[in-house]
């Protein structure tokens, strides 16, 4: 009598290791190319076009770390206290009409440029005043609390990468630079296609064999978070020739397409047939739990990918599948997504040769060690609520077996992944 197996999705063929599916992509997908200007208010989350060298050095002159005195180094007497003639006051924004006269001090905030002849500055709450004489204890090394110019960035030094995304502190850096606006690739349109007769789009009748389509809206968000154009091209109903023109055309339209469902081995499962029949097929299945029905193929030069339609298994694939492709899309040098060590709370058992992800929910641990990761109570990959009530994907590598309490986890925070 055969063997019924218990793992879903269990049908024949080899399964493609999340590394081996990054390398394809990486190998098959070249940058669109295009480029833009945009003005700094407008560049986050947008992915730098070309090498930004500094056209001046940052910071562009040599200035004070701290409120404090300037004064020439050779002034200080070696081992006792130096007193110096307190002459002329310095704050941000204001310049020396003349240089430092040795054996004087000159009183300085943060920010302001040296004097000309000063090289180190003693912080007010070191210094004492005596009269109108500055009193300064032994022992300062020569360019103390001192900022040179170019300490951050030389003028001429690489201060950003092409293919950075530009987050706060890169736009930031480019401001700092004098920089009012910035060349930044172009966005792809990626269009979103949902998959099945039993979907419905929220906000219309639901029939009585139906729900309501979550996944195209969950991408959308996704993708929202990226630099590309998000398009919301509906669902697609279970009809091979329908399924086949629909993404035949929208791949004319887009420069990348993402559906949810319908990659599976069903009878009513018609994307992956539709990807080869209109295209071609660049690899099915992933060593993947949640998420191993997943489909890359090409249609007139478009990538498309087939992602499950299970939603937490469509949230899994989509890290590892769509967010590369469409940052290999944009130009955007590869963003690894994060990762932190906790401790497990839980037993669990798993299949050698296939990466699985454990939905987990984070609390504070002993005091100077890790944080302690308790797994979430239910395990289907089509309980959207699991991953508005847990913190993290607990990541289980392909020759693990499982997990004991007390062991060492990675785990990919909810928080730098969505």
């Amino acid at each position: 009598m055969a063997q019924l197996s218990d793992d879903c999705f269990a049908f024949g063929g080899a399964l493609l290791s999340v590394e081996a599916a990054a390398a394809l992509i990486a190998a098959r997908v070249p940058p669109l190319g295009g480029t833009e200007t945009v003005p700094l208010a407008q560049a986050r989350g947008r992915v730098l076009a070309a090498d930004l060298f500094a056209p001046h050095p940052l910071p562009p002159f040599f200035n004070s770390a701290v409120d404090g005195y300037a004064f020439r180094h050779a002034d200080l007497r070696a081992g006792e206290e130096t007193r110096l003639r307190l002459a002329g006051r310095l704050a941000a924004g204001q310049q020396a009409a003349a240089a430092l006269a040795p054996g004087t001090a000159c009183r300085i905030l943060t920010g302001a440029p040296m004097p000309p002849g000063a090289d180190t500055v003693m912080m007010q709450e070191d210094a004492r005043l005596e009269g109108g004489a500055l009193l300064l204890p032994a022992g300062l090394r020569p360019g103390a609390n001192c900022r040179p110019a170019g300490e951050d960035v030389a003028q001429g030094a690489l201060a950003l990468p092409a293919g950075r995304l530009l987050d706060p502190p890169a736009i930031g850096l480019a401001a700092a630079l004098g920089l009012p606006a910035l060349a930044v690739t172009a966005r792809p349109r990626i269009g979103v296609f949902s998959t099945g007769d039993e979907l419905a789009t929220p906000g219309t009748p639901l029939g009585p064999a139906q729900t309501f389509d979550s996944n195209r809206f969950s991408l959308l968000a996704l993708l929202a978070g990226l630099p590309v154009e998000p398009v919301d091209l509906g669902i697609l109903p279970d009809r091979a020739e329908a399924t086949r023109a629909a993404l035949r055309e929208a791949a004319g339209a887009h420069d990348m397409l993402l559906t949810s469902g319908g990659v599976s081995a069903g009878e009513e499962d018609h994307v992956r047939a539709a990807i080869e029949a209109a295209g071609s097929l660049v690899f099915w299945r992933l060593a993947l739990k949640p998420g191993r029905p997943a489909a890359m193929g090409v249609i007139g030069g478009t990538p498309v990918l087939g992602l499950p339609g299970n939603p937490v298994a469509a949230f899994v694939t989509f890290l590892h599948l769509a967010r590369p492709l469409a940052l290999r899309l944009c130009g955007a040098a590869p963003v690894p997504l994060p990762r932190f060590l906790a401790e497990a709370a839980f037993p669990y058992r798993k299949k050698a040769g296939r990466r699985e992800y454990v939905r987990v929910t984070l609390c504070p641990g002993a005091p100077g060690g890790l944080p302690v990761a308790a797994k979430y109570a239910r395990e289907g990959a089509g309980l959207l609520s699991s991953l508005t009530q847990s913190d993290a994907f607990a990541e289980l590598p392909e020759e693990s077996l499982g997990v004991a309490p007390g062991d060492r986890l990675v785990v990919l925070p909810f928080a730098g992944l969505f």
